[in-house]
């Protein structure tokens, strides 16, 4: 469930930030912080904490300053979470990864950089980003991921929209994993517990032979975890792109086959 959205600032003080970067203006001493210093203070709280932490005040707290302080760099927490969600994305470690004939190799290592993102950024799960504000991180990693996808005779929507599904699948497989791993921590009853409460209701159930596929499954067939769910899910997500791809590139040289002059049938020019 997200309890934050971006861009819920003042979008062209964040774009600002972002692109240009801010010192507290005026006279006075030289400012005894940076903006890099408040973000890096914020995530580093967060990641701890939680998303519910985050304020002006408990990040003041961390720099061991006032929290009036902050606003000389920061209008509010709007735009300083605008900026937490660009940072965070320049230290996931990106690098040029294979496109052309090996574009399913680069978006597999691209997801897998996402899932591990979410794992160590939690709460990045709890923000509706479906309009992000735009920063230089955000369009690296767009741009890194869109050259992956160039020269396979998709049209530019089709690129998007493949990435588009791949982030989505990572980060929803991502969000149930964490939650499966949060909900022993907030209730107090371990996963063992948990189950075995329900198990003997459960098994009388199953022997009644009204539900014959759970009746035959393996012991073991519940234990799959987080990752493993998530490459089986993607490996069958790529392969399914992978059938789209080879299409449209048999379209193409159809096309260009109708329009060749040397073909029987092709429309020549007048001599």
């Amino acid at each position: 469930m997200t309890i934050e959205h971006s861009g819920s600032g003042n979008i062209s003080r964040s774009m600002e930030l972002l692109w240009h970067g801010k010192e507290p203006a005026g006279r006075g001493p030289r400012p005894g912080m940076t903006l890099t210093e408040i973000v890096r203070a914020a995530v580093g709280l967060t990641d701890r904490e939680g998303l519910a932490a985050l304020s002006m005040r408990r990040v003041a707290a961390e720099l061991g300053v006032g929290t009036m302080s902050l606003y000389r760099y920061v209008p509010g927490k709007g735009e300083l979470l605008d900026l937490m969600l660009d940072h965070v994305l320049g230290t996931r470690g990106d690098k040029v990864l294979p496109g052309g004939e090996r574009w399913r190799e680069g978006l597999e290592a691209a997801a897998h950089r996402s899932w591990d993102h979410y794992l160590a950024h939690p709460w990045l799960l709890q923000i509706n980003q479906s309009r992000p504000v735009l920063g230089p991180n955000a369009l690296a990693s767009t741009d890194r991921v869109l050259a992956m996808l160039d020269g396979l005779g998709l049209t530019d929507r089709e690129r998007v929209a493949v990435i588009v599904n791949v982030e989505a699948f990572v980060a929803g497989t991502a969000r149930t994993h964490i939650l499966q791993q949060q909900v022993s921590a907030d209730s107090g009853v371990s996963d063992e517990e948990f189950w075995e409460t329900q198990l003997p209701l459960v098994r009388e159930a199953v022997t009644t032979g009204a539900y014959p596929q759970l009746a035959v499954l393996d012991e073991d067939a519940f234990a799959v975890g987080g990752r493993e769910a998530m490459e089986i899910g993607l490996r069958a997500l790529l392969d399914g792109f992978a059938i789209y791809v080879e299409a449209r590139r048999d379209r193409t040289p159809r096309r260009r086959e109708a329009a060749d002059p040397e073909q029987p049938g092709a429309a020549r020019p007048p001599d």
